[in-house]
């Protein structure tokens, strides 16, 4: 053993081959040759190399998640790689996940020999070549694209470069799932390892028993991070003392949520904490087999995903006899088509058996009866990539933040009307105005916060009034919202509540599976109520006008028998964003119903366009583009717009060149 292992420190941190599996040992319980203080010596070397503590020459990180190559990181990347070559500069070049603040992307990151790495922001590819022009050959930091710095200890920090830890997004932030977004390779087993990764596992398949993980997991506080917030170490508990010849750990990665992004930037990222959540989890319950079941639309982070997987399998972290600890797990990844009700445990479980994406009723639930009839475990991204920090630091760590019923932190994905689109990672029990005013930016071009959609189409809105309640399941329960998988879609004054509660009854409607009458008919029952309030009087003919005032009158009543009598959990929180925009924004709707008037100007078929007749100058333009001949006046003389005919198309509005057509 000694012989491997000695070759193993001595090589395998700097080549590509297959390490021995006593490697694992030496990181997780320390050298245990007889040159075991020559190993140490190794261990902390390699170490601080694979966590970049200091570099022989520049190392170049570029943010290529999925919203760092669409703001064009790709083409930056390009730029990097023809500078050094055309200077004959040696440099490394390492590809990260998003660190979290989308609205700068794309950003590089440069650490040069003795110095503290820094973040620039905005780095599109017409500034690459000034930046390293700068930055590398004269050490000068140009200012416009500098974002923070990671003051270092050891090395030379940069004057003038505010530090990330007092920058105002990323200050007060608790980055325990997101420690290694946009700081690793996040296809580099060895810079997840150098991190403590699989510490955690390691030491729980060779010195702990499935209670004892279980029971952790539960006295941390974990609560479920996909939506429903139940208790994980009870649901594992449930699993683990249900008997039967096989059990499944399922992850649930089938984001379906509008604005939200928050797994997907995880496994693109740091997919290895994902993988490592997931075995202790499968220890934990007795499980042999894992699937991660993820959508299709997330082509890079199945890609990162499956190099993960095929990397922890070569180092004998997955597959038969795991560490010689006897314990056997395989990983499977099951693409999903894109449909939100499969991100519904049942239906998801259907969907992996080869069947239809349906719910079923419960119970069973699918810790006792799951896939294939077994007793399954499933927890989302977040959940999962919580659990080694928890196995590694203990219970008491995790739960000594949070309140007193949700512990730990809650990642957040920042959409909308905010400053700092992005992800951002907090302390259950933080306001919800620091979230979006501290850490976001607040509202741009200076319009005022009006609401924030909080758990996608099943979750509610939280309006201003409310804007410093603290984050936590039962808190946001008591405004009629719920956490979800934890998107925040931010609104200011220039949006309609009406239309957003149409929106997301649209989207709802459209992915009901259509297997229960209550959501499949509910939902398009009360789309019908919401298309009918936003409809103008030349919209409408025959009963309508008698029909929408009776819609309007059973909504309430309509939305309240969907939530206690659907099928599955999707279908029970259908009718949320229509009851809580109700709730919090009545005099919107009433605007709508008895006045045909949208204040915020959105809805269209209730806008009223009108000539001033001081502004016209009777050139006819709009005259002639008008559709329906609905405006009417000779030339050089003011124009006026006839109402009966007028379709609200808003054509006249955009050829003015006079500011005369005046819309309301």
């Amino acid at each position: 053993m000694s012989e491997k292992f000695t070759m193993c420190c001595s090589e395998c941190w700097h080549s590509t081959i297959k390490p021995c599996p006593s490697v694992i040992d030496c990181f997780t319980t320390g050298p245990q040759c007889h040159e075991s203080s020559e190993c140490t010596e190794k261990q902390a070397l390699q170490k601080n190399i694979l966590r970049k503590q200091d570099v022989s020459v520049p190392a170049i990180f570029v943010g290529t998640g999925t919203c760092g190559l669409g703001a064009g990181a790709g083409k930056s990347l390009a730029v990097v790689k023809s500078w050094l070559e055309h200077h004959s500069i040696k440099a490394e070049i390492i590809e990260v996940g998003c660190v979290g603040l989308c609205a700068v992307e794309p950003i590089i990151d440069i650490q040069l020999p003795g110095r503290a790495r820094i973040s620039f922001q905005t780095v599109t590819e017409d500034k690459v070549t000034d930046l390293l022009d700068s930055f590398i050959l004269e050490n000068k930091v140009p200012e416009e694209l500098a974002l923070a710095q990671y003051k270092s200890e050891t090395l030379e920090n940069w004057q003038d470069v505010i530090a990330m830890a007092e920058h105002p997004f990323f200050g007060a932030q608790t980055r325990w799932v997101l420690e290694n977004c946009g700081i690793i390779n996040p296809e580099s087993i060895k810079e997840y390892i150098s991190r403590d990764g699989y510490k955690a596992f390691a030491d729980t398949i060779k010195t702990k028993t499935p209670v004892e993980v279980c029971e952790e997991v539960d006295l941390s506080g974990l609560r479920g991070r996909g939506g429903g917030g139940f208790p994980a170490g009870k649901k594992w508990k449930f699993a683990l003392g249900t008997p039967a010849d096989a059990k499944y750990i399922i992850c649930n990665a089938d984001e379906g949520d509008p604005g939200a992004f928050m797994d997907r930037a995880v496994i693109e990222g740091d997919p290895h904490r994902l993988i490592e959540g997931m075995a202790i989890a499968a220890y934990a319950i007795g499980a042999s087999k894992a699937y991660v079941y993820i959508r299709a639309e997330y082509p890079l982070a199945v890609e990162r995903l499956r190099i993960a997987i095929d990397q922890a399998k070569e180092w004998g972290l997955l597959g038969d006899n795991i560490l010689d600890s006897g314990f056997h797990l395989d990983f499977v990844i099951k693409m999903g088509a894109g449909a939100f009700v499969c991100g519904e445990e049942t239906a998801l479980i259907h969907s992996i058996e080869g069947k239809r994406g349906m719910p079923s009723p419960k119970p069973p639930y699918p810790a006792i009866s799951g896939l294939f009839g077994k007793p399954t475990v499933i927890n989302n991204v977040e959940t999962f990539a919580n659990v080694p920090a928890i196995i590694f630091r203990g219970s008491d760590w995790f739960s000594s933040i949070g309140t007193e019923g949700s512990k730990g932190t809650k990642v957040f994905a920042l959409s909308g009307k905010i400053t700092n689109t992005g992800l951002i990672e907090v302390a259950m029990g933080t306001s919800l105005s620091d979230i979006l005013f501290k850490m976001g930016g607040g509202v741009p071009n200076n319009r005022k916060f009006k609401a924030v959609q909080i758990g996608g189409p099943s979750g509610g809105c939280i309006p201003t009034q409310h804007v410093d309640i603290k984050i936590d399941y039962e808190s946001l329960k008591e405004f009629g919202a719920m956490m979800g998988s934890g998107g925040l879609v931010v609104m200011d004054e220039d949006t309609c509540m009406v239309d957003v509660a149409k929106f997301f009854m649209d989207f709802i409607q459209r992915e009901s599976c259509g297997k229960c009458i209550p959501c499949r008919e509910g939902t398009r029952r009360m789309l019908e109520m919401l298309e009918a309030i936003t409809r103008g009087r030349r919209g409408e003919s025959g009963l309508q006008s008698l029909e929408r005032f009776k819609g309007i009158v059973n909504m309430e009543k309509l939305g309240e028998v969907i939530k206690q009598t659907s099928l599955c959990g999707l279908g029970q929180t259908a009718p949320n964003p229509v009851l809580s925009t109700l709730r919090w924004f009545r005099d919107e709707y009433e605007a709508h119903i008895f006045d045909r008037h949208c204040p915020a100007g959105v809805c269209t078929s209730l806008l009223e366009y009108s000539i001033e007749a001081d502004l016209c100058k009777g050139c006819t333009l709009c005259a002639k583009k008008c559709p329906t001949d609905a405006i009417m006046g000779a030339r050089k003389t003011p124009h006026y717009i006839i109402p009966d005919k007028c379709i609200g198309c808003g054509t006249c509005l955009e050829v003015c060149p006079f500011n005369a057509v005046k819309v309301q």
